[in-house]
């Protein structure tokens, strides 16, 4: 703290906002840093720096081997009289690292050292013994690191995208390498897209032994935004999604690519955000700065849970300064008031020996929007974290998933509106009460419920509302779990002042209220006020709840607190989500991919854009509470109470007898992709209008989770994380195509559970529809919503 009570920016305390860790990186380095050179970087504000593995006597090995082998094939080819060459002779075989052929050694500082593979060999190369060669070599170093203690090692991607075969090369290679690797992470240094004049000009065993060198070759036509992407999609895939295969966020380009391109790199499992020296432009002093888009795309990205790194590249410091500090630090000891000085006061005095790159971070640093209400640390630790829905009928909740519920102010402040504007509203229309009697002022005498009352949140905001409006009500709070009804008859007695009648019970059996002052006399509900509601709107089993209850509110002018809710859906990639899923099917969760997850997505990409007829964001289907009453009575006993029991329907699913086929639901949607990609399964959201005026002019009170809508209808809300339909096998889409997502809600009157499936069409003509992929149909079924 500084002497004003503000924070200080240089204090450790100081993070209301994600801190940055830099690392320096410089191509030509070829000999890891020793202690003292390694210490001189760090004093430049650098956190790491990165380290080759092998260096140039390995190199030179290496050349030479291949060299000896290309005139045993020379020779070879002189001694036979045929010209075609013999595929049976043994390729060149790469021998074991010695002293000389390394500088990286496990030592005290490894932590702060990030391996880098060798950028001179080619995985990709067309020729067999090239790319042996440096399969090979790629081996030997990430087993080598991996024995150094080495917890990343940095390969450098494939230099040439396309349809050849070396791309596919190159993820069978990583593949192969992260076995060697042992529990060591690979990271796949990856441009955002090929940007003229950035990519990396290293010497390669290509380059020497062969005309041409890949990336000189690539038509200087248009840009291919999306192949940089693609190459790294095929690996990913090839290595089957490993959680230790990450990528290296690509050298941030000179010139930002358009939106959709730095959203699908934001879904991916970024590692670093690696920047030269040549994106950096100077400002009007001549010291290095970003442009405001490149400002923005850090500023978004380092809004993820486990925030990148960055690494400057080629920034310096020269190694030759390097040794130059080494030099003078032997002779130059600290003044005595250098020596005397605080840990702070230090840092500032070695501000002058501050990289001017790093210096530029730290100011950007700096200038971060601080968090919002909606990145506290408890909420970032959430970010693409799967959960299981609640199953609220089946299973009794804790106190503490309730506290949690209950820690979100939107929501009942919402609800609070809608009671208050539904008890307005009754008194300005003159409607009727349940029971007809009325106040001293001669306003109706309002029947409230609460069903579902948890620890009784709502029925707080209800006697809120009635004091806010001057209305008389008689108040049921009705609660299935044991636990939390013990918590309610406290709450009624310290809080209430006993103004509520407790009642324990599944809502769907209650008898319903018996006003005071009356005997064995059961009367209807005015407002009936709920909370059911889930990621999807209905996967709590809302619907079939209300059905069970809804007989005891009255016709025609009682209320249903929601009135309504709609489930909406959008196809997304998110491939750190379909990777933890993987392990979860490895681990023994034969269930994984056929369960519906709740997610606080994040780190994902919106695949479908909006066009005209086609939403990002589109419905799937709607309840609207109360039912009609007389559907409902059809399947009701002598008494009122829905049967359990009844003749199976003919058509009915499992032999039911189709009493809640009024429930199931299906939607075709479809969604258009301008970019091509790959989804890994469908966001779900719901929207609610918890009460619709019905005074003309005023507007509906609404909770909303759908992104282009949370914001207006109900800002900073966090009770519901979005639903997440995972898909068993990633489905890659072509530019310009159009998905076709299908989905069932079905229920066999004892559960309910969800089916979808996807289809990817492409245009073949003005009319013609041609399907290019299609997954096969998920469902929940095995773990469905007991009812």
């Amino acid at each position: 703290m500084t002497t004003d009570g503000s924070l200080d920016p240089e204090s450790d305390s100081f993070d209301s906002h994600p801190p940055f860790y830099i690392g320096q990186h410089s191509s030509t380095r070829s000999e890891t840093l020793t202690d003292t050179q390694h210490g001189q970087v760090l004093d430049r504000g650098f956190n790491f720096v990165t380290s080759p593995i092998t260096n140039r006597h390995f190199f030179e090995r290496v050349v030479a081997l291949y060299k000896a082998h290309l005139t045993e094939k020379e020779l070879w080819s002189r001694s036979h009289t045929t010209a075609r060459p013999n595929p049976s002779l043994p390729g060149p075989v790469v021998p074991t690292l010695t002293d000389e052929d390394t500088s990286y050694f496990p030592c005290s500082y490894v932590g702060g050292i990030v391996a880098y593979s060798s950028p001179w060999i080619d995985l990709c190369s067309s020729n067999p013994d090239i790319s042996s060669i440096s399969r090979q070599v790629l081996n030997i170093e990430v087993a080598y690191a991996n024995f150094c203690g080495a917890r990343s090692i940095i390969v450098p991607g494939p230099r040439r995208d396309g349809s050849g075969s070396g791309v596919a090369l190159y993820a069978r290679a990583i593949q192969e390498a992260l076995q060697a690797a042992g529990r060591t992470n690979l990271i796949i240094h990856m441009p955002m897209y090929r940007e003229p004049g950035l990519e990396e000009k290293a010497e390669t065993l290509t380059s020497l032994f062969e005309e041409s060198n890949g990336p000189e070759d690539v038509d200087a036509g248009e840009i291919d935004l999306f192949s940089a992407w693609d190459s790294w999609n095929t690996i990913r895939l090839v290595c089957s999604y490993s959680t230790r295969l990450f990528y290296i966020a690509v050298r941030i380009p000179r010139r930002l690519p358009e939106m959709e391109l730095q959203e699908r790199w934001f879904a991916e499992p970024l590692h670093y955000l690696t920047i030269a020296q040549k994106t950096f432009q100077e400002n009007r002093n001549g010291h290095p700065s970003l442009s405001r888009h490149h400002q923005g795309l850090i500023n978004h990205y380092m809004r993820l849970k486990n925030a990148p790194w960055f690494i400057l590249s080629d920034v310096g410091p020269a190694i030759e300064s390097l040794e130059e500090s080494a030099d003078k630090m032997v002779t130059d000891f600290p003044t005595l008031t250098e020596a005397n000085q605080t840990p702070k006061e230090s840092r500032k005095s070695q501000m002058p020996n501050l990289n001017v790159f790093v210096a530029y971070l730290r100011h950007l640093e700096r200038q971060q929007p601080p968090f919002s209400i909606l990145e506290t640390p408890n909420l970032t630790s959430f970010q693409d974290w799967v959960q299981s829905p609640l199953q609220p009928l089946s299973d009794n909740l804790e106190s503490a998933t309730y506290e949690m519920f209950e820690g979100d102010p939107v929501k009942y402040d919402q609800y609070e509106l809608a009671i208050t504007e539904a008890m307005a509203e009754w008194k300005v229309l003159k409607k009727p009460s349940a029971i007809g009697a009325v106040d001293a002022n001669g306003n109706p005498e309002l029947v409230v419920a609460v069903a579902g009352a948890g620890r009784g949140p709502l029925v707080t905001r209800v006697l809120r509302a009635a004091k806010k409006t001057g209305t008389s009500i008689q108040l049921w709070a009705v609660e299935k779990n044991q636990n939390a009804y013990v918590y309610l008859l406290r709450q009624n007695k310290q809080v209430w002042d006993n103004q509520v009648t407790v009642v324990k019970t599944d809502m769907r059996g209650w008898e319903g209220p018996q006003p005071k002052g009356y005997t064995n006399v059961r009367c209807k509900v005015d407002i009936l006020v709920t909370e059911l509601l889930g990621s999807f709107g209905d996967n709590e089993l809302s619907p079939e709840c209300l059905d069970g209850i809804q007989r005891h509110l009255a016709q025609p002018h009682g209320i249903s607190i929601p009135q309504s809710y709609t489930a909406h859906l959008s196809p997304i990639s998110t491939p750190r989500i379909f990777a933890e899923l993987k392990t979860q099917t490895g681990d023994g969760d034969a269930n994984a991919f056929e369960t519906p997850w709740v997610v606080r997505l994040f780190a994902m990409d919106f695949v479908a854009q909006k066009v005209p007829g086609h939403a990002r964001f589109q419905q799937a289907w709607e309840f609207v509470h109360p039912v009609d009453v007389l559907r409902a009575d059809e399947f009701a006993d002598e008494n009122g109470v829905s049967a359990k029991f009844a003749t199976a329907g003919g058509g009915s699913i499992a032999g039911s007898s189709g009493t809640n086929d009024h429930n199931a639901r299906h939607c075709h949607l479809t969604f258009v992709c301008r970019t091509r990609g790959v989804i890994h399964g469908l966001a779900g959201f719901f929207e609610s209008v918890l009460y619709a005026p019905q005074v003309p002019g005023k507007q509906p009170v609404e909770i909303s989770i759908l992104p282009d809508q949370i914001d207006r209808k109900s800002k900073d809300m966090i009770s519901w994380f979005p639903i997440f339909f995972p898909l068993k096998t990633p489905l890659e889409f072509p530019q310009d195509s159009e998905l076709d997502v299908s989905m069932w809600r079905q229920t066999d009157d004892t559960k309910v559970w969800y089916e979808w499936m996807v289809e990817v069409f492409a245009w073949a003509g003005p009319k013609t529809r041609i399907k290019v992929g299609t997954t096969e149909l998920h469902s929940s079924r095995k773990i469905a919503c007991l009812m």
